[in-house]
């Protein structure tokens, strides 16, 4: 099992008690937010819907990579890698 760092962007902050990196475990991207969800059970539904996929507008970089153009979810980890959480923002003129 990796342990890994997840950047929480600071709209999301509340839920990890102001926390912009937090530590999770997890053999695949899915085990890891399982992971983080344990933790800080408050991101659950701003990150995933009913089923566990992530939501439409929720984006996870693995080291700089978005994890949909690899396996997704079952994206394999390693130690000390990173995960940010970077949601969608739309708006403006």
């Amino acid at each position: 099992m990796a342990e890994v760092t997840f950047k929480i962007p600071t709209q999301l902050r509340a839920a990890t008690g102001g926390e912009g990196k937090v530590k999770a475990e997890g053999a695949t991207v899915e085990a890891a937010l399982e992971s983080l969800f344990t933790a800080h059970p408050e991101l659950r539904s701003s990150l995933v819907d009913a089923q566990g996929d992530l939501r439409r507008f929720v984006n996870v970089y693995l080291d700089g990579e978005d994890i949909r153009f690899g396996d997704g979810l079952g994206t394999a980890l390693s130690d000390r890698q990173e995960l940010q959480i970077l949601p969608a923002v739309a708006g403006g003129r």
